[in-house]
């Protein structure tokens, strides 16, 4: 077994739950530990959503800090274990604990090479992995690290959810330095940041920060719609810039659709509607009812003058082979994830955490 590297200072940011904003969290306070740590690490031991880099599975988070801090890091150190479907079966039937442990701890002693920091990042609440005996608990404990949780806003919730992911990790031995609300309605800020900081107090938690919820980075993009519902582009248009606050389903006459199209709106349209497609083509130089694109669906493609039109629009126009109602269900569910092209998400996401969390006070925990 490797010996740990326990010199490095480090954090392991844990979440009581999936989509709580754990990423989002270790994207901006990269960018806040900077101005103390130049050189800074990243690792993700246990990862459960990965891409296909040459031949091997990386986490997709890990590829994300990648492509935006530029890390100087081998991907494969960054992103040691992979669960892939069929990974909890395999160890079931053949537990390879040790091996497991020793990649972790390889990974780590890698990627803080050189770096006067590294942030670990968990996968969703403490015991996420406990079936492979790799729970985030036990993950900070093997790391050697002590751990921020991050939970979505509110009070009772998030002080009952914390308490008891706050139980596993003290049953490891790991220390919870503090705890992140994020995503907290930005009316109700201050009045959520005093009760929730006295409740974590009387639980010997200290609060860290509270993070105002931003619209920007809970709306898809256009390519982000495009990449998972698998559409064809009927016309060549950034897409990266295009965020979604809306959906429209065309099913009413053109003229009436009209009074809906808005700048961050969607609309979803059979392809023979080329109506609705022309009416389109009406407020293309409207800066109040430019549409963020659209989607035509049942695979069905529109006459040739409609297409004409189509090739001229400022905004995307894709087509899909679903219906309107399973196009606007997929849109809805889409598990929104702030990607490397999304500039103005990073840039929100770093002022965000630079404004409302006490990065002071995590390093004097640390």
């Amino acid at each position: 077994m490797p010996t740990l590297n326990t010199i490095t200072p480090r954090v392991f940011i844990a979440a009581t739950r999936q989509n709580e904003g754990k990423t989002t969290v270790s994207l901006g306070l990269l960018a806040a530990l900077q101005q103390s740590y130049p050189r800074i690490g990243y690792i993700k031991p246990v990862g459960q959503r990965f891409v296909q880099i040459e031949e091997q599975k990386i986490d997709e988070d890990t590829v994300l800090m990648d492509q935006v801090y530029r890390l100087n890091c081998p991907l494969v150190d960054m992103s040691p274990i992979a669960v892939e479907p069929d990974f909890t079966r395999k160890y079931l039937q053949s537990s390879n604990n040790e091996a497991l442990v020793k990649k972790i701890v390889k990974g780590f002693d890698r990627v803080a090479w050189e770096k006067d920091f590294v942030l670990c990042e968990g996968s969703g609440h403490a015991g996420v992995g406990s079936v492979f005996d790799l729970s985030n608990a036990q993950v900070a404990k093997i790391l050697g690290a002590k751990v921020i949780i991050v939970s979505q806003g509110g009070i009772g919730k998030p002080i009952d959810e914390v308490y008891l992911n706050h139980a596993v990790f003290e049953r490891e031995g790991v220390e919870v330095i503090g705890v992140i609300l994020n995503k907290v309605t930005p009316d109700r800020l201050d009045y959520i940041t005093e009760f929730a900081r006295r409740g974590f107090k009387r639980k010997g938690v200290d609060l860290l920060g509270v993070i105002p919820h931003r619209r920007i980075l809970s709306s898809p993009t256009i390519a982000a719609i495009y990449e998972d519902l698998e559409a064809r582009a009927l016309n060549e248009c950034q897409r990266e810039s295009k965020f979604v606050d809306s959906v429209v389903i065309g099913a009413m006459g053109a003229q009436n659709a009209l009074s809906y199209f808005k700048p961050g709106s969607l609309v979803i349209t059979p392809g023979d509607r080329e109506d609705i497609i022309m009416a389109a083509a009406t407020t293309a130089n409207s800066k109040s009812r430019q549409l963020s694109g659209i989607i035509l669906t049942e695979k069905l493609t529109p006459a040739n003058g409609a297409l004409r039109a189509i090739e001229k629009l400022p905004f995307p126009v894709l087509l899909s082979e679903l219906d309107c109602y399973e196009e606007a269900s997929r849109v809805h569910n889409l598990n929104v994830k702030t990607r490397a092209a999304d500039t103005e998400k990073i840039s929100v996401i770093r002022d965000l955490i630079a404004e409302h969390v006490d990065v002071a006070k995590i390093l004097r925990a640390l």
